[in-house]
């Protein structure tokens, strides 16, 4: 239970890191990337910008093969979606200075981890 709470406020966190549709719409101009020739584009972050590239790699690679077996399919993509917590966590950890949250971040590597190890375990057991 705790995991999956410390997940949901990672995912949270995730969410405010997005920018919004108005901001993407605004940085690419009225009529979008290929319109406005004259739109400047929003100034780079690099929080903003690990963000998303955690996201879209824990993405494509929770993009698994399906195999059918509810159980696998569930242990193998919940596998890289740790990876993904766990990598966010530790930006929060490179960026974040809030105590709570660099504490909460620690949690999410140490409880995530263990959990890999538990599910790769439960796979090998079953010759996957």
């Amino acid at each position: 239970m705790r995991s999956l709470l410390l997940l949901a406020g990672l995912a949270g966190a995730l969410a405010l890191a997005q920018p919004s549709l108005a901001h993407q719409h605004a940085a690419h101009g009225a009529h979008g990337a290929h319109g406005a020739s004259h739109a400047i584009p929003a100034p780079a972050d690099p929080v903003v910008d690990a963000f998303r590239a955690a996201n879209a790699r824990m993405h494509a690679d929770m993009d698994i093969p399906l195999t059918g077996d509810a159980d696998v399919d569930f242990v193998r993509g919940m596998i890289p979606h740790h990876r993904g917590a766990i990598e966010m966590a530790r930006i929060a950890l490179e960026h974040g200075e809030d105590p709570e949250i660099r504490a909460l971040a620690e949690a999410v590597i140490r409880e995530q981890e263990r959990e890999i190890a538990e599910m790769e375990e439960w796979l090998r057991a079953r010759g996957h």
